[in-house]
């Protein structure tokens, strides 16, 4: 179980990052969904050991990531959403290297684990390919194989599909699923609901530093049952429909809009027809709410 208790973290400038974050995570596969800049990457730098918080705690299997970078970064696996790789080393060379740094000593043992994940992330094929040349897809791919050296307990991947292609989303999907039936606490950090949808069992909403909401997907829609409600208007109706619903989602569809809105048990108009609740409604409908309060 990863713990996190109260994490604070402000830049220089005054821009607080995180804002009294507290999430207990247990194995499997953990979805942080949030727009760009709502403090998923500096979550995901703190429980990475890279970047310092100002106050609050974060504990896994009785070792203090705070205290003991040490300790915390031989249980880890890290994905950042932008990685470096030497652009002439081969996909082998890349993942010997990984592996000498993260103490894989002995040559036989390297050779052996280099074999077994470039077999498990499907670049067979492109083994003595210099990474340079790789794809966005194929470049992931070595990215979780390097993240998985050492077993390690908690992997954490940051935006790891933004820019894949629908193919290489579902090959990337099925090897963090692969992850995380090893008994691995897995956070996917992503602004892309269905990722999360897919492959999470649980998640959490996190805006502007806060965590808004955490659940399990299907739990999520299940309490917007009988609530969701879908039409297509003029245009120009957006701007009063909004003023007096709670309006999640509109998007333009052959010369109209299409709107869904939340309204408790009761239609809020006869253009409207009930919709089967969403992942991507919940969300809206969270951040919607969190919005409005700061409008107030």
């Amino acid at each position: 179980m990863l713990k996190i208790d109260g994490l604070e973290k402000t830049y220089r400038g005054g821009v607080r990052a995180l804002r009294g974050v507290s999430l207990e995570v247990a194995p499997g596969m953990f979805g942080l969904l949030g727009p760009n800049g709502a403090g998923k990457t500096t979550l995901m730098k703190v429980l990475a050991t890279l970047l310092d918080a100002d106050a609050g705690a974060v504990s896994m299997g009785g070792v203090d990531f705070i205290a003991e970078k040490a300790r915390a970064r031989r249980m880890l696996g890290y994905l950042p959403q932008e990685f470096g790789l030497y652009p002439t080393l081969t996909a082998e060379q890349t993942l010997d290297y990984f592996a000498r740094l993260k103490g894989v000593v002995e040559a036989k043992e390297r050779r052996a684990l280099v074999d077994a994940l470039i077999d498990r992330v499907n670049l067979s094929s492109a083994r003595a390919q210099r990474v340079g040349g790789f794809s966005g897809g194929m470049r992931q791919r070595l990215g979780i194989a390097q993240a998985l050296i050492g077993q390690p307990e908690l992997i954490i991947v940051d935006e790891p599909t933004a820019g894949l292609d629908p193919e290489e989303r579902l090959r990337f999907h099925n090897l963090l699923a692969d992850a995380a039936g090893e008994s691995a606490v897995v956070i996917l950090s992503t602004h892309i609901v269905s990722d999360v949808s897919n492959l999470c069992s649980r998640m959490a909403i996190i805006r502007r530093g806060e965590i808004l909401a955490a659940s399990t997907p299907r739990r999520a829609t299940d309490d917007l049952a009988g609530s969701v409600w879908e039409a297509l208007v003029e245009p120009e109706r957006i701007a009063a429909l909004k003023s007096h619903l709670q309006v999640i989602s509109s998007q333009r569809f052959d010369g109209r809009t299409r709107v869904r809105v939340i309204s408790k048990d009761v239609r809020p108009g006869e253009e409207f027809t009930s919709a089967t609740p969403t992942l991507e409604d919940y969300y809206f409908s969270v951040v919607s709410r969190a919005e409005g309060r700061e409008a107030r």
